[in-house]
């Protein structure tokens, strides 16, 4: 998709010719192309926020894609449990690890508390409903099978929350709260 930035550019310069790098600063002209060149960088900055946003629920996708088995077969919950419980363990090696690196009296590092955070995080929401891919529904398992990765691919999956104590109810794309 051309830029906002490239459209103003081509415009002007077929309006002015050469003299394009020869506008006056407070011109109708360099001011289009100014605020042309900000939307562009403001479109890229939130582009690459909803991105960073959206790479968590991407890896929990693609954490349960790799988990499928060879035949596709709906799931009990009891299975999708450990998928789940598989899924909240997969960082104990690295937090172990940096546990063990760490001298005495040192402050842990930065990439420690995110870990902790995280597998923190993952296990309150594991206890109120953890949202997952229907693994229930034979038309979700091929869908999520041929899933490409893309957050768009998403929309056409069915997803559920599931707690520890076995309770699932369906839930939304894309996730909030407690839906």
């Amino acid at each position: 998709m051309p830029s906002k930035l490239e459209k103003v550019r081509k415009h002007v310069t077929k309006k002015k010719g050469s003299k394009i790098n020869s506008l006056h600063e407070n011109s109708r002209d360099a001011k289009r192309l100014r605020h042309a060149g900000a939307r562009d960088d403001r479109v890229a900055r939130l582009k690459k926020i909803h991105k960073s946003a959206n790479r968590q629920w991407l890896e929990r996708v693609f954490f349960f894609q790799e988990s499928l088995p060879d035949v596709l077969d709906p799931l009990d919950v009891a299975a999708i449990q450990a998928i789940i419980v598989e899924f909240l363990k997969r960082n104990d090696e690295e937090i172990e690890q940096l546990k063990s690196e760490r001298r005495a009296g040192r402050p842990p590092s930065t990439r420690f508390t995110i870990l902790e955070q995280e597998k923190k995080s993952e296990g309150k929401e594991y206890e109120s409903g953890f949202w997952v891919p229907n693994l229930q529904d034979e038309v979700t398992l091929q869908r999520l099978d041929g899933w490409k990765g893309d957050w768009i691919g998403l929309a056409n999956l069915r997803f559920l929350r599931v707690d520890g104590e076995a309770m699932v109810k369906e839930s939304q794309f894309p996730p909030s709260g407690a839906s």
